[in-house]
């Protein structure tokens, strides 16, 4: 995978960006909740009633035993979490095209410790029968032993993992003394996809801890860590503080969470988003030169496209080219992106082409 980017400032503020959903502006509804979090004093570090409320509603979704610790981003939930399951000495098996392998400057190695074991995903998906030859290192005290299968929820392809899927390498991993790490950036996204409820993809497929996004999906910051076996989150309030992602002034992460529990926000952001990418799809797959790469289940669209299409529509748009050498391009929407900013995208796709 490689980015490539020409950087267009002028487009970047007059047209939708369709680089990422992370570009996308923060919802009102989530405004207006830090908004009415900002009255008055509140105990800080996450000890005050809109952070026990927004943790209530993390249980009403994962269950009554699932546990939350509110970061600042994506990276440090999955850092902190990781970290705090695993010694050194031990892997962490990821796709190829994960986020902990790709775009997190290494972060998961250099505060873990850990190898970083990638597997190959054409499709952005790992399967059990790949971890397998890794299983000859268990015991063995020249080898990193296996500890974590981290997958991705959707998948930096925006492929999703079906319930069964998930359960499979739950069992997997837990039949050969592993864990199951999920990093949810995009988790509302593949729960929309599937009209499923979090509980029944996450918790009872087996999933051992979720770092649970909410950038991508209309919040301002803030992303959490959800430990769903009883004992597993012990003393992580101090990898927390450790790993700088403990918020003094923590009410104002919670509220946003809250306001994306509250009414369905969640659900409604990351469906919009899902059906403005199914929409893109259905436009451009009838352009002569669009060849689309990968399954379109949630808010990503994955095409290959001329290379002379590709800076011609960059200097109207900001997107990212996935891959060079196929000259394959990623487009992405979010929860503000409208059929008018579709047709307008595909018009000058069309008038490139």
């Amino acid at each position: 995978m490689t980015f490539n980017l020409i950087i267009n400032y002028h487009s970047m503020l007059t047209t939708r960006s369709f680089a990422s959903d992370n570009n996308a502006p923060v919802h009102r509804e989530v405004l207006d909740a830090i908004i009415s979090a900002n009255t008055g004093d509140a105990v800080a570090y996450g000890d005050d009633a809109i952070t026990r409320r927004a943790e209530s509603l993390f249980r009403l979704h994962f269950g009554e035993e699932s546990e939350v610790f509110f970061v600042f981003n994506g990276t440090g939930a999955n850092v902190s979490a990781l970290s705090h399951l695993t010694r050194p000495f031990h892997a962490i098996i990821c796709a190829e095209t994960s986020h902990i392998q790709q775009d997190e400057c290494g972060a998961p190695e250099k505060f873990t410790g850990c190898k970083l074991h990638t597997l190959k995903s054409p499709d952005g998906k790992i399967r059990p029968q790949q971890v397998l030859p890794l299983l000859h290192s268990v015991g063995f005290q020249h080898h990193a032993q296996p500890k974590i299968i981290s997958l991705t929820q959707s998948t930096e392809l925006g492929t999703v993992y079906s319930i069964a899927e998930i359960q499979e390498m739950a069992r997997f991993a837990h039949a050969n003394q592993m864990l199951l790490h999920i990093d949810g950036a995009r988790i509302a996204n593949a729960v929309a996809s599937m009209g499923v409820s979090f509980k029944e993809m996450i918790t009872d497929s087996g999933v051992d801890v979720l770092s649970f996004g909410g950038t991508k999906n209309g919040i301002l910051l803030g992303e959490a860590v959800v430990f769903l076996k009883k004992g597993l989150a012990d003393n992580f309030q101090y990898v927390r503080k450790q790993s700088m992602q403990l918020a003094s002034k923590m009410r104002y992460i919670s509220a946003q969470f809250e306001a994306l529990f509250t009414n369905e926000l969640w659900l409604r952001n990351a469906s919009h988003a899902n059906q403005m990418a199914q929409l893109l799809a259905q436009k451009v797959q009838l352009l002569p030169g669009v060849n689309i790469t990968q399954p379109v289940q949630t808010n990503g669209v994955f095409a290959t496209i001329p290379l002379h299409t590709i800076e011609k529509m960059q200097n109207r748009y900001f997107f990212y080219v996935w891959d060079n050498q196929q000259s394959e391009v990623r487009w992405m929407t979010s929860f503000c992106t409208t059929p008018e900013d579709i047709d307008n995208f595909v018009e000058a796709l069309k008038e490139s082409l």
